[in-house]
């Protein structure tokens, strides 16, 4: 990303370049190991605009998550007026907005799905928990699936087909189910459970029992229940790999991460309530060395899609 400025989608200017540069340092620093993915993997034309999605859609997750809700609020709220800015054409302040409006432009994503995360991203600001199955589902539609879209849908011009906005949505679902399942004790010391209600009733489990660390039997099906959940709706995301062949290397880590991660939260089980599931650094880079290669799970799909 030393020269952001110059790629084949028009990312052109020098204030055009300090934009996309400022949203590589912030996603470097956030997430290194998606941002060496979409070094190592993504189509040079399309590295900035991967970048530029990220780091908007982390900048924003970190606002509505750091501090006290009324600071959060207060901080959301302008945010939302710089976005909003920056999509009127008008004067923006901030480099992530500027850089990921730009890349929304010349992409044509649905300006819906930003509407939909800013304001998915804003309810979110007053989170309680999910009483039932179905909240959480809810949740997914109006916070975690925009979310990947505007990522997944800057690969397509204008956002990609219905058959791939459903891919997302169940990729979406995956990965904030595991995302939930991994942070389960860090987010409990935080406050948060992300578990629906119901679900822990239903296997005769407490809150207290999850925040104690308690490795209880109902604990190891409650997970091994929401594994199998976030595995389903893996299954249906394997669409999100028909894109143009150049594109696929990165569809392909994120599904393959998803799996790993799946893996990885089973042989916690219970386990799980006594701390957060981290990636190995050797197992991501076996998986970014692997991501140019098609698997036979791959090779199946591309045969029955035809």
């Amino acid at each position: 990303m030393s020269r952001p400025g110059r790629d084949g989608a028009g990312a052109v200017g020098a204030a055009r370049a300090r934009d996309y540069g400022e949203a590589a340092r912030f996603l470097r620093h956030r997430e290194p190991a998606l941002f060496a993915a979409v070094r190592m993997l993504g189509v040079p034309a399309y590295q900035p605009h991967a970048v530029a999605g990220y780091a908007f859609a982390c900048w924003t997750d970190d606002l509505c998550d750091q501090g006290a809700p009324q600071v959060r609020a207060e901080r959301f709220a302008r945010w939302r007026e710089q976005v909003g800015a920056a999509l009127a054409g008008e004067e923006c302040g901030q480099p992530l907005a500027r850089a990921f409006v730009h890349s929304a432009r010349l992409r044509e994503l649905p300006g819906h799905w930003i509407e939909d995360y800013l304001a998915g991203a804003e309810a979110d600001l007053s989170f309680t928990g999910f009483a039932r199955e179905a909240d959480y589902q809810a949740y997914v539609d109006r916070l975690s699936w925009p979310f990947t879209m505007l990522t997944a849908g800057l690969v397509h011009v204008g956002g990609g087909d219905e058959r791939y906005a459903a891919a997302g949505r169940a990729l979406a679902d995956a990965w904030q189910r595991l995302d939930f399942l991994i942070d389960l004790a860090e987010d409990l010391g935080e406050g948060r459970l992300y578990l629906p209600g119901q679900s822990l009733a239903d296997h005769g489990v407490t809150r207290d029992d999850l925040a104690s660390g308690r490795r209880t039997e109902g604990v190891e099906q409650l997970v091994a229940d929401l594994a199998d959940l976030a595995e389903k709706a893996l299954l249906q995301a394997d669409a999100i790999l028909e894109v143009p062949a150049e594109f696929r290397p990165l569809s392909r880590m994120a599904l393959r991460l998803a799996r790993r991660r799946l893996a990885a939260v089973r042989r916690a089980g219970a386990g799980i309530v006594e701390g957060p599931v981290r990636d190995s650094a050797w197992g991501l880079l076996a998986l970014l060395t692997a991501a140019r290669r098609p698997d036979a799970r791959e090779r199946a799909h591309d045969r029955l899609a035809r």
